[in-house]
């Protein structure tokens, strides 16, 4: 929840319930949790989608299997592009990250709704799931003992006997992996609670910002769409650095 009245908000639907109902428990409760309300309801719009969707399957697919098919089509062409055919067993959660990250993104841009995005605790919360699950892969394909030697480096060399270099790297890839939920979640949220806040501000300019506001709804569009492809090609890139090395990864 953002009440910070220096920062250019538009007025969204459970802010307004809250101040038109300011003694009703529901709406106070949904307004604290908004953006979590708010990413809930793209669950929940994403389930009907995909039930309507799959309701009649059929060998001649209707429009929204067509593009159901197409959608999941290219996003298991994308993630076996980059980690090979293994990468097949990865693309129903990447696809999901990709699809659920895409419309909480361009959700902000419908009238009185926010994006889910430009909260750091959604963007974080997510980060955290891919964080965990690549740990999870690395350990299950190289076994603890070979995930500790896969973050010391290699290959080592005439250094690897002096140990320090070992340990160095050792070091260094654990503040690596640490690192990345962090980076992943400021570069989404931030850019997106960005979009926000520049299309609040053009708002407040009424019909002579409506130009500029155009502009940077279509700019917003695509600002949607290429963050949450950002998420999910570094998501597949580090699912990739953790797969065994007998095999070929990229081909």
């Amino acid at each position: 929840m953002s009440q910070n009245t220096a920062t250019p908000e538009i007025a969204d639907i459970l802010s307004i319930l809250a101040q038109r109902f300011p003694g009703n428990p529901f709406f106070k409760f949904i307004y604290l949790w908004e953006h979590i309300t708010y990413s809930l309801l793209i669950v929940l719009a994403l389930g009907l989608l995909a039930y309507f969707a799959c309701r009649r399957k059929s060998l001649i697919p209707g429009r929204l299997q067509g593009v159901f098919e197409l959608l999941a089509g290219g996003l298991d062409d994308f993630v076996r592009g980059i980690m090979g055919p293994k990468g097949g067993r990865y693309t129903s959660f990447i696809g999901t990250l990709f699809i659920y990250i895409l419309f909480m993104n361009l959700s902000g841009l419908v009238p009185f709704i926010k994006a889910s995005t430009a909260s750091w605790s959604t963007t974080m919360a997510l980060s955290l799931c891919v964080f965990f699950y690549v740990q999870y892969t690395a350990i299950k394909e190289m076994g603890f003992l070979g995930y500790m030697d896969h973050l010391a480096g290699k290959p080592r060399g005439v250094l690897a006997f002096t140990v320090i270099m070992p340990l160095f790297m050792f070091f260094l890839h654990i503040i690596t992996e640490l690192i990345r939920p962090l980076s992943l979640s400021l570069r989404l949220r931030g850019n997106i609670w960005g979009d926000e806040v520049l299309i609040g501000l053009l708002v407040g300019f009424g019909i002579k910002g409506l130009p500029l506001l155009f502009f940077n709804m279509c700019m917003a569009v695509l600002t949607a769409v290429v963050q949450a492809a950002v998420f999910c090609l570094l998501t597949t890139i580090y699912f990739a650095l953790v797969l065994s090395h007998e095999e070929e990864v990229i081909e």
